[in-house]
């Protein structure tokens, strides 16, 4: 199964495994799961760390070269992906977090999060 890791998830996968939930751990560490992150949650870094959200306090960089460094798949932000954003109902106004359920919805991969707002949107999605 492709797994699609939502930006927290990802933050702590990399940097504080330890606050990731059982049953996400679980499942990253699962060798028949693929495990993506998207270009969207890179920029959703470095644009709060830009604007000093303490918890997103990480070198975008460092992240991206350590996730791939460690066998996750970048997945790009297509034109496709903004689109499928446009019937998504207004549960969540991030539009970084929209981008990602478009994206899981549009790939047809499983969107990981520990939002419970972004687990309400239909599709492809599982809280952790």
């Amino acid at each position: 199964m492709i797994l699609l890791l939502d930006t927290h998830l990802l933050l702590w996968a990399a940097g504080a495994p330890e606050r990731l939930p059982p049953a996400a751990r679980e499942m990253l560490a699962d060798p028949r799961n693929a495990l993506w992150f998207s270009a969207a949650s890179i920029w959703e870094v470095v644009i709060k760390a830009g604007l000093g959200r303490g918890d997103f306090r990480v070198d975008a960089r460092l992240l991206r070269r350590g996730l791939l460094d460690h066998g996750y798949e970048e997945l790009p932000v297509t034109g496709a992906h903004v689109l499928a954003t446009a019937h998504l109902p207004p549960i969540h106004k991030d539009p970084f977090d929209r981008v990602l359920v478009a994206q899981a919805e549009t790939e047809g991969v499983l969107l990981l999060t520990s939002d419970s707002v972004v687990a309400r949107y239909p599709g492809p999605i599982r809280k952790v």
